[in-house]
């Protein structure tokens, strides 16, 4: 299906950034992209919702769009940001639904405790404990991973998906990768990936479902039960078969039907 979406200004610190907004059926979806990505990431997972679900979707401060804000571009100004999209643009009751880095900074406002939230859906997250295989230098080497279009093809057919992806899904991947500004493009590796939020999380109230990629070289299943599980101690844990960490890109559908079917379970 088509959704029709508008764009809603929200202010944020420093500046303004453009959120798009679609549909009127509740609670609203409020989707945050993974380091590398951009509003479009979701583009797949959209098309595969019905089309009065209601919407919200952005590019994250440092990225795509919203790269000319100023920084801090860390994790708690990533939440900051990703809670005044949700409080500007949600009249009623949302779901966050965060990828990758996205899903850390969604953990950190599901802490908080907003008003209007009523669940979490967490797709391939960066678990709230860093994993013992984020070491300083698998860090450095994370942050040359987007230096270059070469670079970016490399970490996309060698890394972050397993299926090939359609010519104009890549193609938009390979743009947003490279769509950032360098400090926004060195924060996560270098710093965000590695923070520990377990005492934040412990603060999570909602229910949560967690969305992994069987063959996800970056959060693994593995790491998801070890680093996120026992901190989140209502999450559900699924995994998608034969895919990777691009699971909005790799797996729409299966990440739709997910999402439908948290919903559907919120509203029984």
């Amino acid at each position: 299906m088509t959704m029709t979406e508008f764009t809603m200004p929200v202010p944020v610190a420093g500046g303004t950034l453009d959120a798009r907004v679609g549909g009127r059926t509740g609670p609203a979806l409020v989707f945050a992209h993974y380091w590398g990505g951009s509003a479009d990431t979701w583009s797949g997972v959209l098309a595969h919702l019905p089309s009065g679900q209601a919407t919200v979707r952005f590019d994250q401060r440092g990225w795509g769009a919203s790269r000319t804000l100023p920084g801090p571009w860390h994790l708690d100004q990533l939440a900051d940001d990703l809670a005044r999209v949700a409080d500007t643009c949600v009249p009623g009751p949302f779901v966050l639904v965060g990828h990758s880095m996205g899903g850390k900074a969604s953990q950190l406002v599901a802490a908080r405790r907003p008003a209007g939230l009523v669940g979490l859906v967490l797709v391939a997250p960066a678990p709230p404990q860093p994993p013992a295989t984020v070491t300083e230098e698998y860090q450095r080497g994370l942050s040359h991973a987007y230096d270059s279009p070469e670079t970016v093809a490399d970490a996309l057919d060698h890394v972050l998906t397993v299926t090939p992806l359609p010519g104009t899904v890549r193609a938009t991947a390979v743009r947003d990768s490279l769509a950032s500004a360098a400090e926004a493009r060195g924060e996560w590796p270098l710093h965000g990936i590695a923070q520990d939020i377990t005492g934040d999380v412990r603060d999570i109230e909602v229910p949560v479902a967690v969305l992994a990629g069987e063959r996800d070289a970056v959060e693994p299943p593995s790491v998801l039960r070890e680093c996120l599980l026992p901190h989140i101690p209502q999450a559900t844990l699924t995994t998608v078969p034969a895919v990777g960490h691009l699971l909005p890109a790799e797996a729409p559908a299966a990440v739709a039907a997910a999402l439908q079917g948290f919903l559907t379970h919120l509203q029984s």
